[in-house]
């Protein structure tokens, strides 16, 4: 009886301290990457199987579900009554813990795959910060665009809420106008919360004091061209490093401060994709209207463009997905539905396959697994390595494209309809 409870002990701990929250866009390090081992690899939505919960939830939206503790949260646009709404859930049932209206006010113009409450929110487990953009109200021709129309125009907001839905401060840090709309994912540094505010106009990143929302530092970019990045922070070649892509430009900032420490002219004009680090090299995908997947050295200061670009190729015509690195692979999901796999060593593409119908989530991995979703429900479980490996198909039947979370042994998935959290009904370690 005693070995058996001890047993019992040592399961219960290890799994506790594989459990991770995921706080905000990308997970606990914003790379799309878990530390847990019993994420679900089967499962069917329309049967049942495998699925602990599903809700309808109240509004549109393509942001992610970020967790914290038991706590779910996800931000949504409610079309009807026009309010850009933040929403808590219970992480074991889906039961709604509290609903919260960030604003009301007129629906701004978006692009057709994109939607009015894109940024996921992100959490230091004390408070969540979201960020929306919301119109002035006027109507104003686009710029940079093929086809000439009017667009609204606006500002970027962002708000705080503590754990209990309860506001404690809102501002508007600057101006936005974008013929696509508005996705920009706050992250968080030290004792300030920092977004990009690529658009088509006089763009910038700030930083707010998390506690006040009070802005802390503005660098200003050289080109007001639209991107939606989220930077990644890491310390790299001996400094803290805040690196995205977008604007014309891949940029290294320092966190702390907003100074440039280096850059890379292009490769193209206009990005989406996070960027992932392997401890060596930067990687990113993009983009419009050149497509490319390059890797870039972390040292350097200035223009590095032709100094610090270790490899780039246009192998994979990648957008809207970010990436995942896994040991030496690089795996690369594109917008029409195919599946790459890069050598990080030396840029070559070890494989392609076409998986679905096209890819706008972001890709996770998690015990040497790496997750691809597909724009119509069709996931598949993919093993990197040197030839393709897919390890399981799974379904959905919703369209989907928000990124997935990890949590305690759950995997949260957020279609156009619902929020489904899919668990293993057995509790056997996945992949072994």
């Amino acid at each position: 009886m005693i070995r058996l409870l001890t047993l019992c002990i040592v399961v219960t701990l290890n799994g506790m301290l594989q459990a991770e929250n995921w706080p905000g866009w990308r997970g606990p390090r914003g790379d799309g990457s878990s530390n847990e081992t019993n994420v679900p690899i089967e499962w069917d939505v329309p049967s049942g199987k495998n699925v602990a919960w599903k809700i309808a939830v109240g509004g549109e939206g393509h942001s992610s579900p970020i967790v914290w503790g038991n706590r779910v949260f996800l931000t949504s646009c409610d079309e009807t009554t026009t309010e850009r709404k933040l929403a808590c859930f219970d992480l074991q049932t889906g039961e709604t813990i509290w609903e919260r209206p960030v604003f009301k006010g007129q629906l701004e113009t978006i692009h057709a795959l994109n939607s009015r409450a894109s940024g996921t929110p992100v959490t230091d487990g004390k408070h969540i910060f979201v960020a929306f953009m919301r119109t002035s109200g006027k109507m104003i021709p686009a710029p940079n665009v093929g086809s000439p129309r009017d667009i609204t125009s606006g500002e970027m907001v962002v708000a705080a809420y503590d754990m209990e839905g309860e506001r404690q401060w809102m501002v508007s840090p600057g101006d936005f106008v974008s013929a696509h709309g508005f996705s920009s994912c706050p992250v968080l540094f030290e004792d300030v919360v920092i977004v990009n505010g690529d658009h088509d106009g006089d763009s910038y990143v700030v930083a707010l004091e998390k506690q006040t929302g009070k802005e802390r530092w503005r660098y200003k970019r050289v080109y007001g061209i639209r991107s939606y990045g989220t930077p990644l922070i890491r310390q790299a070649a001996g400094r803290t490093q805040m690196v995205f892509s977008g604007s014309k430009r891949i940029i290294s900032l320092d966190p702390k401060t907003g100074a440039v420490h280096w850059f890379v002219e292009g490769p193209t004009e206009q990005m989406v994709a996070s960027m992932v680090f392997d401890g060596q090299k930067f990687y990113m995908n993009c983009g419009y209207p050149d497509y490319f997947v390059a890797a870039i050295w972390p040292n350097g200061s200035g223009d590095v463009t032709d100094s610090r670009t270790a490899w780039i190729t246009p192998k994979a015509r990648s957008y809207v997905p970010s990436p995942v690195v896994v040991g030496r692979y690089l795996i690369v999901a594109d917008d029409r539905g195919t599946a790459n796999c890069f050598d990080t060593q030396t840029g070559d593409r070890l494989w392609q396959e076409r998986l679905g119908s096209g890819f706008h989530g972001s890709l996770i991995h998690a015990n040497g697994l790496v997750y691809l979703i597909a724009r119509d429900g069709a996931t598949s479980i993919v093993r990197p390595g040197d030839k393709f490996n897919r390890i399981a198909e799974n379904i959905i039947g919703e369209p989907i494209s928000a990124s997935p979370a990890i949590s305690d042994g759950r995997l949260l998935i957020r279609t156009e309809e619902s929020l489904i959290c899919l668990r293993n009904d057995t509790g056997e370690i996945n992949g072994q």
